[in-house]
């Protein structure tokens, strides 16, 4: 078994060394001493800070260095990548031009049908047969144009 002085004389030990993994230390408004490793407050009077941290020097940016084979091949692969995924999106973009001119092409169909003045007949929820009033044609043909407005070139 350890004895609990070996276990004080540890704490103590880390407990006396927390001031130099601190960066910045300040006397703070209540007279208290603060260590910490971010900057103190703007509202910290310069003369009440006791050690900050030392500003590094910007130095020279190192030159880029000669591409090995390993990088010339993550770069062959990423154009890959890139190239398969500029590929892909073309192919979205004809689905979805196919989509559309196929959408056009049935708002004109039905538009024309609408606008022909022959009664259209509807199904009913109980399966009964029942015929456009005037105003479910005009609102039928508002939205068709709609449709058409949109999908159409």
């Amino acid at each position: 078994m350890k004895s609990p002085a070996r276990y004080l004389l540890l704490s103590a030990a880390l407990l006396a060394s927390w001031p130099v993994f601190a960066q910045y230390s300040w006397i703070d408004d209540t007279g208290r001493k603060v260590f910490s490793d971010r900057p103190p407050p703007p509202g910290i009077a310069p003369k009440k800070i006791l050690s900050e941290r030392p500003v590094p020097v910007a130095a020279a940016p190192a030159p880029a260095p000669a591409a090995s084979g390993q990088d010339r091949a993550l770069e062959e692969k990423k154009k890959a990548a890139d190239a398969a995924a500029a590929a892909e999106q073309q192919a979205e973009e004809q689905k979805l031009a196919a989509r559309r001119a196929g959408n056009c092409q049935r708002a004109k169909t039905a538009l024309a049908g609408l606008q022909s003045g022959m009664r259209i007949a509807q199904i009913d929820e109980q399966g009964e047969r029942s015929y456009m009033t005037d105003e479910q044609r005009a609102a039928e043909i508002q939205r068709t144009q709609n449709i058409v407005a949109s999908d159409c070139p």
